[in-house]
């Protein structure tokens, strides 16, 4: 199982916009609103690193009101609880 935490910014006075349309995509297991340089915390899940990435760069990305995202690929060796 692949994990990635996706950290997402989005144009002013849309962050609910995209968090409804985040939390449809099958994938995402949470979404969190932050404060800071980040809008919207996302926690992604999928069987391979292809089905992440595609999560990511098809579905997240195409989002409308979405700037732009920062992905942080997760190292299955190194995790923990």
């Amino acid at each position: 199982m692949e994990i990635a935490f996706v950290l997402v910014k989005c144009e002013v006075a849309h962050e609910m916009d995209v968090m409804r349309d985040v939390l449809k995509i099958d994938g995402v297991k949470e979404a969190h609103g932050t404060y800071g340089m980040y809008d919207i915390f996302i926690k992604v899940q999928g069987q391979t690193h292809k089905i992440v990435s595609d999560i990511v760069t098809k579905q997240i990305r195409k989002i409308p009101h979405v700037v732009s995202t920062s992905t942080l690929s997760t190292i299955p060796e190194q995790g923990g609880k």
